[in-house]
């Protein structure tokens, strides 16, 4: 889990994303509002993910992301029932991600009635900001849970079922986005309903591994 910068990673953080487990080993799963506009826009550029960041440090690296996918259907439209993106990340010292850091699995179609571990970073902040809580169905195609605390900046934030503490990963089943890109306010937050059309988009992220 870590924060999506701008810049190469010397701009600010402005969202959160995580590492899911991929053959090739370089996924990273956040929002598709933190990195592609929209309706009439495009998708950001020069953008790195810094996993851990702490306190201005970046204990395990800074990772160029060299390719991002989000739906049609959020790029043409922005669908709130699609506001999920996928970045693959570069090689650091040889290395991919997930065999650094280990991955958290993709989870879909989970239903709405889960405890999520949701940790996220607020973008005024230099640390992340964790809530365990139970997830509600909001709409057909949307997931709410109450964490206080949820400002900008924790966009893309996972929520994971089945959190292990020992490695520090679970299956990602939501991210804060959707209904109202989150939320509008900081204590209910969003996400997706992750169901095939997700697991597609999964799958279309996957293929762009190289």
């Amino acid at each position: 889990m870590g924060a999506l910068f701008s810049h190469g990673g010397s701009g600010d953080h402005f969202c959160t994303g995580s590492v899911v487990d991929s053959p090739g080993k370089s996924v990273v799963i956040t929002a598709a509002h933190c990195i592609h506009a929209g309706k009439g826009g495009g998708y950001q550029t020069d953008l790195a993910f810094v996993p851990g960041y702490r306190d201005g440090q970046a204990p395990n690296g800074t990772w160029p992301i060299t390719k991002m996918v989000v739906d049609d259907h959020w790029a043409q439209s922005s669908d709130p029932g699609y506001d999920v993106g996928f970045v693959i990340v570069g090689k650091v010292d040889g290395k991919r991600i997930a065999d650094v850091l280990g991955a958290n699995r993709f989870g879909y179609n989970a239903g709405y009635d889960n405890s999520v571990r949701i940790t996220g970073y607020p973008a005024a902040g230099q640390d992340p900001i964790s809530c365990v809580n139970k997830t509600t169905k909001f709409q057909t195609d949307q997931m709410k849970v109450e964490c206080t605390g949820y400002s900008g900046g924790t966009s893309g934030s996972p929520w994971l079922t089945h959190f292990d503490h020992a490695t520090r990963t679970g299956e990602v089943i939501g991210v804060i986005g959707g209904y109202e890109t989150g939320g509008d306010t900081d204590d209910t937050s969003y996400s997706p309903y992750f169901n095939d059309a997700i697991k597609s988009l999964y799958d279309k992220a996957v293929s762009e591994e190289s």
